[in-house]
């Protein structure tokens, strides 16, 4: 149980990590450059914020290789309750991954464009429409990848569940989260001013969920017996 409890830990503080990390890109410096349906506000946003759209960047791809290594410990702690489930938790986190590492290239690339005067030469007035374009695409790239970061939940829930080290509650919630994350993400798309009014709430279980989970890694580990 010491080695779990050290395992656990470890997940734990990745865990944190990935929401340190992952907040800043996608919480605090995504949404300062982003402003939906304005070129020009939105490449002016990244020009004046250049060195905040770099350390977004690769604060984005930390992120994201910290969440395979999180996975992985996650991976190595719970096998043991149910290696299919174990696995398909570690194959949505790598889809989940690779799809917010290219995302960050539209960032980037949005910099670039915005910054690099031989784009501006390139493209001349509409240079800010690429930019809009590429940061847009970075923000829908973002709700894309929610697909997986909301389902390995599931996964997660089931062995948190199943184990025994973890309270009950907490498994359950996580799954809870999951379908949160993917009621978010089809309103998003299918009814997009009904989704803005619901992301503020819906996502609140999958918060909870994920900082519960977090904390528990963190500050308990694992239970010492069964329940």
């Amino acid at each position: 149980m010491k080695a779990n409890k050290k395992t656990a830990r470890i997940a734990g503080l990745l865990y944190l990590l990935v929401g340190i990390f992952g907040g800043f890109a996608e919480g605090y410096v995504e949404p300062r450059m982003f402003v939906a349906g304005n070129a020009a506000v939105t490449a002016a946003n990244v020009v004046s914020n250049a060195g905040l759209v770099r350390l977004g960047v690769v604060a984005d791809l930390l992120d994201q290789t910290l969440f395979v290594f999180l996975v992985l410990t996650l991976y190595t702690l719970l096998k043991h309750i149910h290696k299919s489930v174990a696995r398909a938790m570690v194959v949505l986190v790598a889809l989940a991954a690779c799809i917010g590492s290219l995302n960050a290239v539209f960032e980037f690339e949005g910099l670039r464009v915005a910054t690099d005067s031989g784009f501006a030469a390139a493209f001349g007035t509409s240079s800010n429409g690429v930019v809009l374009l590429l940061l847009e695409a970075q923000h829908y790239g973002l709700l894309i990848a929610q697909i997986f970061f909301g389902l390995w939940l599931a996964p997660l829930g089931y062995l948190a569940y199943k184990s025994g080290w973890f309270p009950k509650a907490l498994g359950v919630t996580l799954i809870v989260g999951c379908i949160c994350y993917l009621v978010d993400l089809l309103a998003a798309f299918l009814l997009p001013d009904f989704g803005q009014m619901i992301h503020g709430y819906v996502t609140i279980p999958s918060a909870i969920a994920e900082i519960w989970m977090l904390g528990y890694l963190l500050i308990v580990g694992v239970r010492t017996e069964k329940m």
